[in-house]
């Protein structure tokens, strides 16, 4: 039987809920395939580690890490401390120190999943962003000069090297390629002029090797525009860092909100552990309620069910889910339901075991 060691980081807020949850589908998984278990160690990283200990982590929490398989994230962030400390003293330094370049986001409409686009439909809405994830807009270089004095002023330089633009272009031409899908690189070339137009020089560039790959090019104004009123346009999808964080929760607003936002942070190479997460933040405002909604955690486990080679139970998880949906008798309040977090877990458990004896 194989064993997969999956480093646990619940964090903040809802977070320790919600991947209470994600944790309950995977060991369900687990039970009913029979050749593979789970071995899930926690760390009790985040800001109230940081509120005792000064830092987000062990001194030595990245050693500790590089042994996994992968990484189970909850959510980062609580009042008190400052987002930029407890961002880049976890989850951009785990991002960063074990190359999780690629950023998967699912822009996906399930059967279910509220949309506020009139007249869409789950085919007019299923794309796949690929978002350059270790540098950019947020490769936190820059300065800061004469602080506090009138002529102050305040650089932050987006990175764009030839090893990293180049890699994440090509994993996006790559899984096009492999799910026969259109191509949209994503940038604005037009008013920043070194680093996007470099961009577009290597999406042509690599494009030249994939002459099977239809591609298209949108600036990322257009782009957010299409993305509302012909969100069909948009199959696998290519872009910087920042474009990518701010089109991926536009993407989750038209595909159910962010209570349905799942995000992998993959190293492809397998260096290093890659790392799984619920996108939505840690929501102290409804913590320790028992009302957050569980399935971007599920899906994000779907995600590393795909990620470790099971993607037959990956893919039952999300349609577990698109089932939980459709009966709408357990769903959290977000969602226009009643039902606690745990209840919409264990929901997402019976669904998976009945289709999991429905396929056999």
């Amino acid at each position: 039987m194989k064993t997969y060691r999956i480093a646990v980081i619940p964090g903040d807020g809802i977070g320790p809920e919600v991947i209470a949850e994600g944790i309950k589908v995977l060991n369900r998984a687990a039970e009913l395939d029979a050749t593979f278990r789970f071995e899930f160690v926690t760390f009790p990283w985040g800001c109230e580690y940081y509120a005792k200990h000064g830092k987000m982590m062990d001194d030595d929490g990245m050693e500790k890490l590089r042994s996994f398989d992968a990484i189970y994230l909850g959510a980062v962030g609580y009042p008190g401390v400052p987002d930029h400390i407890s961002l880049w003293g976890l989850l951009l330094r785990i991002r960063k120190e074990f190359d999780q370049y690629v950023n998967i986001r699912p822009i996906q409409l399930l059967d279910g999943a509220p949309c506020p686009l009139k007249d869409a439909s789950k085919a007019d809405i299923d794309m796949l962003v690929i978002r350059e994830n270790s540098e950019g807009e947020y490769a936190g270089a820059g300065d800061w000069l004469f602080k506090g004095k009138p002529e102050e002023v305040v650089l932050q330089t987006g990175v764009f090297s030839r090893k990293g633009t180049e890699r994440i272009i090509r994993y996006a031409y790559e899984t096009a390629r492999r799910l026969n899908k259109s191509l949209t690189s994503v940038s604005k070339g037009n008013a920043l002029n070194y680093s996007m137009v470099f961009w577009d020089q290597v999406f042509e560039e690599v494009g030249r090797e994939y002459p099977d790959v239809k591609t298209y090019s949108y600036l990322v104004d257009a782009a957010a525009m299409f993305m509302i009123k012909q969100p069909q346009r948009f199959e696998v999808v290519v872009t910087s860092n920042l474009f990518g964080d701010i089109l991926t929760d536009l993407g989750a607003a038209i595909a159910g909100g962010l209570g349905l936002a799942a995000g992998a942070n993959v190293n492809p190479e397998r260096t290093y552990p890659s790392m799984f997460e619920p996108i939505h933040g840690s929501a102290p405002d409804i913590a320790g309620r028992g009302i957050a909604n569980p399935l971007a955690a599920v899906w994000s486990a779907s995600q590393l069910l795909d990620f470790l080679g099971q993607e037959r139970w990956g893919k039952a998880v999300l349609q577990a889910v698109e089932q939980v949906m459709v009966e709408r008798a357990a769903l959290t309040p977000d969602m226009g339901g009643t039902a606690s977090t745990s209840e919409v877990g264990d929901r997402v458990v019976t669904a998976l075991a009945a289709l999991s004896v429905a396929a056999k």
